[in-house]
């Protein structure tokens, strides 16, 4: 099994932008270097065809290979750096509507600079009507302001009426984009809370949340709003839902973020980021209000799409694909309790992790990892499951949060007891204590749970079942408590709890209880 082990080793810039390189790529950064002539043979074209064929960043062996002296080396990989970035923005597969706008700014200053004013206004009002129809008013505005600055010194009889359209323009360009901004913000220091302190835990908090959120939504007029303010609308709103722990409206938000998309297409095409964030946010929210009828359509569709490449495919969305289509296809197996028609996507995981590794953040191989350990538990496969676990428990090096950390934990105990291994069932508990202590804000499920399923070691083997029922019962109260129901989506100790009063698989318990959601 794979670990986390010289994750960090690549953790070069340049080297993990040239391991990013298509076949494509390459090829036209081949083509780029001859071009310039006479650069075949220079010292960071060396150097490029070098770190190509390796494996792992490693500056001994650079050293060693006498391309380039130590004291050279820093300047040398900066300009490579450079010349890939260039040759990559000169690629027809990355001339985004961003690049071609700004493309078409650039050759207007330089005309404009030459005195070609005329020929300078030409191509920004060709900017300008592309900017705005793409929704790029940032880029609109800048150009309307390059236009203002030209008509001053270009003299035509219009200039009046020319002079007051400008500044109307300029007007509404600047309310709109300070209104995005302002929306933006707000989402962005949402998230940011969210990755902070986490969820509201009580009460104090939900308030806390809820005046910010309230603060600092500016005032608007929803029938003037456009495609790029109602997209940071619905995103500021779907941060604060998540939260508050409000799911339904993580349901309706995520819906509505996904239908903007799906009312003007042309946007996925132009923001496949953005679609494919709200396409997990929606199947992630269908999982937590086990809407499964949704859950199940929108997978299909996203499958469709991504086959269909509706979706654009690139470096960056090919990764996205992979975590947001895996991990929902597991939420899947999970509320439909078939665990073990899942297990044939723990390879196909583990061979996409590989292959991204170099430019895969840790949380999601760990958030991957607690899914697959998840689906092993459902199986019965506990020691597989506590393989998977192990991966979690054990990366001390790594930044996780510490909830995902303490559910790790607690599955591990639960596989431990369910194996008999009672030896390794005491270092477990001391271990997990261990980590609880140190932990602020543990949830109340999680306290209950840790001190009950301690002192069942000490319960006679026929006293069992009725220490599980007491247990349950304990945990109950809690599922559909605002700030503790939760723990229930990362563990569903109630579904373990029932499997062993019932004496049936947890797989079966699932089932049943989901059965209403299959309809």
């Amino acid at each position: 099994m794979s670990n986390f082990t010289g994750l960090n080793q690549q953790s070069d810039s340049l080297f993990i932008l040239i391991k990013s390189l298509s076949k494509s790529e390459k090829r036209q950064f081949n083509l780029y270097i001859g071009r310039l002539g006479g650069n075949v043979d220079a010292k960071f074209f060396a150097l490029f065809k070098f770190l190509e064929k390796q494996k792992k960043y490693d500056e001994k062996i650079i050293l060693a290979s006498k391309i380039v002296s130590k004291q050279q080396l820093s300047n040398l990989k900066a300009h490579l750096y450079k010349q890939i970035l260039i040759s990559l923005r000169l690629n027809p597969a990355h001339k985004n509507i961003r690049i071609q706008i700004r493309e078409q700014l650039d050759f207007a200053t330089v005309l404009y600079q030459k005195g070609l004013y005329k020929q300078s206004l030409k191509l920004l009002e060709k900017a300008k009507n592309m900017a705005i129809e793409n929704e790029e008013k940032n880029i609109a505005y800048e150009i309307v302001e390059l236009e203002k600055v030209i008509e001053t010194q270009y003299i035509t009889r219009s200039i009046n009426s020319r002079a007051d359209e400008l500044v109307v323009q300029a007007k509404e360009l600047s309310m709109k984009n300070v209104l995005t901004s302002k929306l933006s913000n707000l989402s962005l220091q949402l998230y940011s809370m969210l990755l902070e302190t986490g969820y509201a835990r009580n009460d104090k908090e939900l308030t806390t949340i809820n005046g910010y959120f309230e603060e600092k939504l500016p005032q608007f007029d929803f029938s003037t709003l456009d495609f790029r303010e109602k997209l940071w609308l619905y995103k500021a709103n779907l941060w604060h839902s998540f939260l508050t722990q409000d799911f339904l409206k993580s349901y309706k938000y995520s819906n509505n973020l996904v239908s903007l998309f799906k009312k003007e297409p042309k946007y996925i095409t132009i923001h496949p980021v953005f679609y494919l964030k709200g396409k997990n946010y929606l199947l992630e929210s269908c999982f937590f209000v086990k809407h499964l009828s949704k859950l199940k359509k929108e997978l299909e569709l996203f499958e469709e799409e991504v086959e269909n490449g509706i979706i654009p495919q690139d470096s960056n969305t090919e990764i996205l694909i992979f975590l947001y289509l895996y991990k929902n296809k597991l939420h899947l197996h999970f509320l439909e309790g078939d665990f073990n028609e899942g297990e044939y996507l723990v390879a196909i995981i583990e061979e996409k992790i590989s292959l991204y590794r170099n430019r895969l953040d840790n949380h999601h191989i760990v958030i991957m990892y607690y899914k697959i350990a998840c689906l092993y538990f459902g199986m019965g496969k506990n020691k597989e499951c506590i393989v998977y676990l192990d991966k979690i428990i054990k990366s001390k090096k790594l930044s996780v949060a510490e909830d995902l950390q303490c559910f790790a934990r607690v599955l591990s105990l639960i596989a431990h007891y369910e194996c008999g291994l009672d030896y390794d069932l005491e270092r477990q508990f001391k271990d997990t204590y261990r980590f609880l202590l140190k932990m602020e804000n543990l949830q109340e499920v999680q306290k209950v749970f840790i001190t009950s399923i301690k002192d069942i070691q000490d319960v006679f083997p026929y006293q069992i079942k009725n220490e599980f029922k007491k247990i349950y019962d304990r945990l109950k109260v809690y599922e559909d408590h605002p700030y503790e129901k939760r723990a229930f989506l990362y563990l569903d100790i109630l579904s373990w709890l029932e499997s062993k009063i019932e004496n049936k698989p947890v797989s079966e318990i699932i089932k049943q209880k989901n059965k209403n959601l299959l309809r």
